[in-house]
């Protein structure tokens, strides 16, 4: 948990996908903190997932001497008002709430750990108010699917970051299709449900739409019951519904989305959803993350008008889903988010936005040295960056054919893996990776590999320039100078007269390369010899 008392806290995004463990990471987190004499307060969007962590927490710590509360419209007003006094003086440990937390009426004797559940649903404004509530607060937050703000924050080392990728022993994958609303096909997945023992969920994008929905099922489903829960209804009757739901006292929930988070009913595995076109791409991420959590396959139908024309981003955001079927997808959703919407205001409230107008990497590049910059501004003592590259003009091809890698996003992605290799054992094992994938490697793509292991010796030896043809190649050091000039005086005596050191602190060596092949193994071997000798006298020089 960190050092409280130094300031040092903990702000950790755990991700992972729907269903993957995040609340079993919450438990465990309350549990210490808790057991530490710190107070917990767990904050989740909706009234339903919080009355779910409530239970969930109660029958866990059940027997332990650890007190947990509930703020939500679900409580009534003498639990509200007995679980607000526990938290000033100390005798509630950890307390479950919703937006009724973020309360100025609310006040904690000694908050050590704050949990955020479904952080997307929660506004930039929301969370700082949090953490207004105690500097040095823990902060957890859990999603399967992260704003690109709060993804950006933790890629940058803002914020810590864990990523749970491993699902549970047994899990499924969804099965999803996007089709136009078809009666016999709704109903026949209801059914098929219905008959295997199971329950169901059709989810509507308004209350406006359930009446129509509840003729539906009347009319063409009869064989099932179903109830309807919405936000609007009141606390003890949605409260009344949900619990008949868990306890399976009938066979289909007709709700709006408020079922999108964190619900766990393992006997609910199809899911039908009405104007599927209307959502957004993690809502429905979440709402599929509903159904499929048990060892019995989940079945989702995302059903769009049959006689109108969706919008071209809405057809993009259904695509999407679909090919995102494979457990644990959540991450690859929230990044992809993050490129297209870009990361928002890191210190403001913009939640998106920005990356597009300079790329991805340069923005991050950007934002490393705008860190860096106020780091060092501020009497930090930050590390001065050499970066610089070595250039190397052999006169051969090199480049990835198309005829090699027909994908460009595929091809660029090569590229850019080739430009960041840091070691040799990097490169080999790239280059191991495209001969598995896309063949033997033809000579240009063989030529670009070697040249990249002649500009990883390139930097150890400092050399800075490489210009070669037939009768040889003139190497310029970077600042005209090499780590161990007497080894390098050696070396050119070492070249019988075939090598020399120019005025201008140039090294020029004559040979006579046949073709390109012997001009780029001639290259590769002077290069890495340069390269043993600038390691060792670098080695020598740490050592005293």
């Amino acid at each position: 948990m960190g050092d409280l008392a130094s300031g040092r806290a903990m702000d950790r995004l755990v991700c992972g996908d729907v269903g993957f463990g995040k609340t079993e990471v919450a438990l465990r987190s309350a549990f210490v903190a808790a057991m530490s004499g710190h107070q917990v307060a767990v904050i989740t969007p909706t009234t339903l997932l919080c009355r779910q962590h409530y239970e969930t927490f109660r029958a866990r710590f059940a027997g332990l001497p650890i007190r947990i509360g509930q703020l939500s419209r679900l409580a009534t007003a003498k639990e509200a008002k007995e679980t607000k006094a526990g938290l000033a003086d100390g005798s509630v440990d950890i307390v479950v709430g919703t937006h009724a937390l973020l309360s100025k009426a609310i006040s904690f004797k000694n908050l050590g750990l704050l949990i955020v559940d479904e952080e997307q649903h929660f506004g930039v404004k929301h969370k700082e108010r949090l953490k207004e509530l105690k500097a040095e607060v823990h902060v957890l937050t859990l999603s399967a699917t992260p704003i690109p703000r709060t993804l950006q924050m933790a890629l940058t080392g803002l914020r810590e970051l864990s990523i749970i990728a491993t699902p549970p022993v047994d899990r499924l994958a969804v099965r999803t299709f996007v089709t136009p609303f078809d009666p016999l096909v709704v109903r026949e997945a209801l059914l098929r449900e219905h008959y295997r023992g199971g329950q169901s969920f059709v989810v509507c994008p308004r209350v406006a739409d359930l009446p129509e929905m509840e003729q539906f099922l009347k009319d063409q489903v009869p064989e099932v019951t179903f109830r309807t829960a919405h936000g609007r209804m009141a606390a003890g009757e949605l409260d009344d519904v949900m619990t008949a739901f868990y306890e399976g006292q009938f066979d289909v929930l007709l709700s709006t989305t408020i079922v999108e988070s964190g619900l766990d009913i393992p006997t609910a595995n199809t899911m039908v959803v009405h104007r599927a076109d209307m959502f957004g791409l993690a809502q429905l991420y979440q709402l599929r993350g509903r159904i499929g959590r048990s060892k019995v396959r989940g079945y989702a139908y995302l059903t769009v008008p049959a006689n109108r024309s969706m919008t071209k981003t809405a057809e993009r955001r259904l695509k999407v889903l679909q090919s995102l079927d494979e457990l644990g997808a959540g991450f690859s959703l929230a990044s992809h988010d993050l490129d297209i919407r870009g990361a928002g205001n890191l210190l403001g409230e913009e939640q998106s936005g920005h990356i597009r107008e300079v790329g991805a990497e340069l923005y991050q590049q950007m934002l490393e040295d705008a860190v860096a910059a106020a780091r060092a501004a501020g009497g930090a003592t930050v590390a001065p960056r050499d970066e610089w590259s070595p250039q190397i003009n052999l006169g051969l091809a090199v480049l990835i054919p198309e005829t090699y890698i027909a994908d460009l996003d595929v091809r660029m992605g090569i590229y850019r893996r080739l430009a960041h290799v840091e070691d040799a054992a990097e490169l080999d094992g790239l280059v191991a990776e495209m001969i598995d994938r896309f063949g033997p490697l033809p000579k240009e793509v063989e030529a670009l590999t070697r040249i990249m292991g002649i500009k990883l010796a390139s930097l150890k030896a400092r050399i800075e320039r490489i210009d070669a043809g037939p009768k040889g190649a003139t190497l310029t050091f970077r600042e005209n100078r090499f780590p161990d000039p007497a080894a390098l005086v050696q070396f050119i005596s070492g070249q019988r007269g075939t090598a020399k050191l120019r005025p201008d602190h140039k090294l020029v060596l004559k040979r006579d390369w046949e073709n390109d092949r012997q001009r780029l193994e001639g290259v590769d071997y002077i290069v890495k010899a340069l390269a043993k000798i600038a390691t060792k006298a670098e080695a020598v020089t740490a050592q005293k």
